[in-house]
């Protein structure tokens, strides 16, 4: 009995672990909003971990702080948010600089935490990875005779820049073919090299190159810490912006998005091996987080972010009917998808 309970414990734990955080990547993205808003003056009414029927409530000051029964999401009310309001400590009657900075705020928080998950999971290593080749294996196709050469830095493939060996990762995956058009620095010279030939396998249904050669490492420093910790974020960041385009473009398929449910499953298996394999993917996740909602899209702060800035440039807002028309058809369209995104992730499991 106590085996058999050891093992189940030991089976779901990773999740829980996983589910935990989850969650708390969202509430890193409120409390950004939430001490923002405390701090330029703005009311918080509300303060709230999930949706649906309140589980836990807790009267403060000024904001009621609640845990309610579904744990996806989160949001933090501010008085004069969606309406009108004559409280002096209002958000709408707060200088657009001000409301700016409360909207942005979310997601810079989880910016920053990506940062410091990326900063937490590369100080272990004693070397880093560049974009320079050191050496090919015995059956490359990519070598000397056909475009690449040792001591060639990696700068650019297929038109987009390269600046670490994550930017070449994700730009070897759902290739058409094998055939790549690079730009290397070669002694000091940009040189380009089309149609650099690579030998693919099929990987969820897509084309991946497979590397045929290896890359220099870069001995841990101080500064070397702190560059590749603020570079990998960056690419983190490319790798969200690349898929959503690229998903446009139909290199990637609709169906590969992936909700909470999802997410959790995988950072849950990724748990099981160990946190060191669950890092990576929390900081891109979070990162990922962040600049999603950083997206021009109604209902999003993004969204939001836009009719500030109208009004800023115009100095004067936009009517807050028209407004809220445009997040409504938003909040619409975002429910939908996710409703349709969490249906797929449950029915993945069947």
């Amino acid at each position: 009995m106590l085996e058999a309970m050891g093992s189940f414990f030991s089976a779901v734990l990773p999740y829980v672990i996983a589910f935990i955080f989850f969650i708390f990547l969202v509430v890193i993205h409120e409390f950004g909003h939430f001490i923002a808003a405390k701090s330029l003056g703005v009311r918080v009414n509300e303060f709230a971990i999930g949706f649906g029927p309140t589980l836990l409530k807790k009267k403060g000051k000024e904001t009621t702080y609640m845990i309610k029964l579904i744990p996806f999401g989160g949001y933090c009310a501010m008085e004069g948010e969606d309406e009108n309001s004559d409280d002096a400590k209002a958000f709408c009657n707060k200088a657009a600089w001000r409301r700016f900075l409360i909207v942005v705020m979310g997601a810079v928080f989880n910016l920053i935490f990506g940062l410091i998950i990326v900063g937490i999971t590369l100080a272990p290593q004693t070397a880093y990875a560049t974009t320079t080749v050191a050496e090919f294996s015995e059956t490359a196709t990519s070598n000397a005779e056909n475009g690449l050469m040792v001591g060639d830095e990696i700068i650019e493939v297929d038109g987009r820049s390269i600046y670490t060996f994550y930017d070449l990762s994700y730009n070897f995956t759902a290739v058409k073919d094998g055939n790549l058009n690079m730009t290397v620095l070669r002694n000091g010279q940009e040189v380009a090299l089309p149609n650099v030939p690579f030998a693919t396998e099929k990987y969820e249904g897509y084309n991946v190159i497979k590397l045929d050669f290896k890359v220099y490492g870069e001995k841990r420093t101080v500064g070397t810490f702190l560059k590749q910790t603020v570079n990998t974020s960056i690419s983190y960041g490319r790798m969200v912006v690349f898929s959503l385009i690229d998903m446009i473009k139909g290199r990637y398929r609709v169906s590969d998005i992936s909700g909470p449910v999802q997410v959790t499953a995988t950072l849950g298996e990724a748990a099981k091996s160990g946190i060191t394999n669950m890092l990576p993917l929390i900081a891109l996740i979070t990162i990922n987080l962040g600049i999603f909602n950083l997206l021009p899209i109604p209902a999003l702060d993004g969204g939001r972010l836009v009719f500030i800035l109208i009004e800023m440039i115009f100095r004067k807002p936009v009517p807050q009917k028209y407004e809220k028309w445009v997040h409504a058809i938003g909040m619409i369209f975002l429910l939908t998808l996710m409703a349709v995104i969490l249906v797929k992730d449950v029915w993945a499991f069947f």
